[in-house]
């Protein structure tokens, strides 16, 4: 079996009231990628505003060093939650299955709560872009579930981090 390859993975935090010091799901997420081998490229946190959140993205997929974002927040029902909105904006593909994943893996821990979720996933350009709920829970069963797998290149018989280098084909 090949060698792992870490990915560059950059964090953001949609919140109007969550700082570096409250941020539980961004720590989760942290302490996860960093666990499996991953090197954490940046982390911010934003408000619930389309406009920052689309700049925040386009910051990190035009930066060459971020090869992996996933957000935690701003994923579900309510007039401020509006992640979905800001990273189809930015993508030039959306990947479905993701938040067809996570919504079957969340039924199992939160019952049919998980049809509140809008969690997505797309590619910009060459930067995948992962949209997490903001609680702790839900980042836990995203990365422990979805993300670890995906984002290791020994995973077979595919798994994203394999496909990066020929992403801009």
């Amino acid at each position: 079996m090949s060698d792992m390859r870490p990915l560059r993975i950059a964090i953001l935090t949609i919140s109007d009231s969550r700082t570096l010091e409250t941020d539980t799901s961004g720590a989760t997420l942290i302490g996860r990628l960093e666990k499996a081998g991953h090197v954490l490229a940046t982390r911010e946190i934003v408000p619930d505003e389309q406009p920052i959140i689309e700049a925040q993205l386009r910051t990190w997929i035009a930066d060459p060093r971020v090869e992996v974002v996933i957000t935690t927040g701003g994923t579900g029902v309510t007039g401020r939650d509006i992640t979905p909105e800001a990273v189809e904006a930015v993508c030039n593909k959306m990947i479905p299955g993701f938040g067809e994943q996570f919504r079957r893996v969340s039924l199992e821990t939160i019952g049919l709560a998980a049809i509140q979720s809008r969690a997505c996933a797309g590619l910009a350009e060459t930067t995948y872009v992962f949209a997490l709920p903001g609680s702790t829970g839900a980042c836990k069963d995203g990365w422990d579930r979805i993300l670890e797998e995906q984002l290791d290149s020994r995973t077979r018989p595919c798994n994203f981090a394999s496909l990066i280098p020929r992403l801009d084909e």
